[in-house]
């Protein structure tokens, strides 16, 4: 296995891990061998960009909305003991991203006027993970680059509200959401072992807390609110006529999401970073985890191998089962 380099605060990158070389950064800030750069690399869906200084490395983070951002890139490793877990909510605790993808999908149709429309396969890392927005503009850049993204948020909500009082009138799209296998066990055994649980999710409210809602219901769980310590979606959509929140220029893989819903969700410092663990299947998510500063541990079963971010991960498991042994054996 040939490696690319070693990039500080993240460790040796194998050359078929996923992650490219480019010259310089997409908004040519940075250039290989100038300015102190050392090089410059890219994930497979090329939504992060890390700028290695030798000393030190930078996270470029991307944006479809115009407003990408630069962080820094801190070592990080799990220690002992782990005092909290931070879990993503599609995919790595419910699985519903094909539900998700599907409405994406929809939306798409809808502003092509063609019904029969599909998504293709190199389309997922994409689609996937991000924000509705950014998912939205992926697309239409893509397909039908004359519509607006204000059309597409209109039809994406017209589609969601819809799916959504169907399903929670028992109707609508089957399995929508279902618990990831083995998420009951090893939620109380977090809780056996005295460990905070943050969920974490780049969802809009209106279509995470149903999410969640339904799975706890399946499971016989209870209330999420008083099961988790802390929760955060991306909040509540701006529209006209309505009161929005934060969340559309700042979801995964930005960090804020998961440095906000430990630090003050769950009353854990920046000095205690390496105490916390994430929990993660898709790219996004694990850049976001780790830029946050977090050793982050990816699950099977989404775009982290095909969004070229396995690099990102500490351990890459393919059970939530497989995870509970590293946090309870190392």
């Amino acid at each position: 296995m040939s490696s690319l380099l070693n990039l500080p605060g993240i460790g040796d990158i194998s050359g078929d891990a996923g992650f490219s070389k480019i010259e310089r950064t997409s908004d040519g800030r940075f250039q290989s061998g100038q300015q102190g750069v050392q090089a410059i690399v890219t994930t497979g869906d090329k939504k992060v960009e890390f700028v290695d200084f030798g000393t030190h490395t930078l996270a470029y983070v991307k944006s479809a909305l115009g407003y990408p951002a630069y962080y820094p890139v801190h070592p990080a490793q799990i220690e002992r003991p782990v005092k909290a877990v931070l879990m993503d909510l599609d995919g790595t605790s419910v699985r519903s991203e094909e539900f998700w993808i599907w409405i994406i999908e929809q939306t798409t149709a809808s502003l092509l006027k063609n019904p029969k429309f599909q998504l293709e396969q190199e389309d997922i890392p994409f689609v996937s993970g991000h924000s509705v927005s950014e998912h939205l503009k992926y697309c239409i850049k893509k397909y039908c680059p004359e519509a607006s993204l204000e059309d597409a948020r209109n039809f994406y909500f017209e589609h969601v509200n819809r799916e959504m009082k169907e399903i929670m009138e028992g109707r609508g799209r089957e399995n929508a959401f279902v618990p990831t296998p083995g998420l009951k066990d090893f939620l109380f055994a977090l809780k056996e072992m005295g460990i905070k649980i943050g969920l974490v999710t780049s969802g809009l409210y209106e279509k995470a807390w149903p999410e969640i809602l339904s799975a706890f219901k399946t499971l016989k769980m209870g209330d999420p609110k008083d099961f988790y310590d802390a929760i955060i979606s991306a909040g509540f959509p701006l529209r006209k006529g309505s009161v929005g929140t934060l969340g559309e220029l700042s979801p995964k893989p930005h960090p804020w999401l998961y440095a906000e819903t430990c630090a003050v969700g769950l009353g854990i410092g920046f000095e205690e970073r390496n105490h916390v663990i994430c929990i993660e299947d898709s790219g996004a998510g694990v850049c976001s985890g780790r830029i946050a500063g977090y050793p982050t541990i990816g699950l099977a079963g989404g775009n982290i191998e095909s969004s070229g971010t396995m690099p990102m991960c500490q351990h890459y498991c393919n059970t939530l089962e497989d995870i509970l042994k590293i946090i309870k054996e190392g």
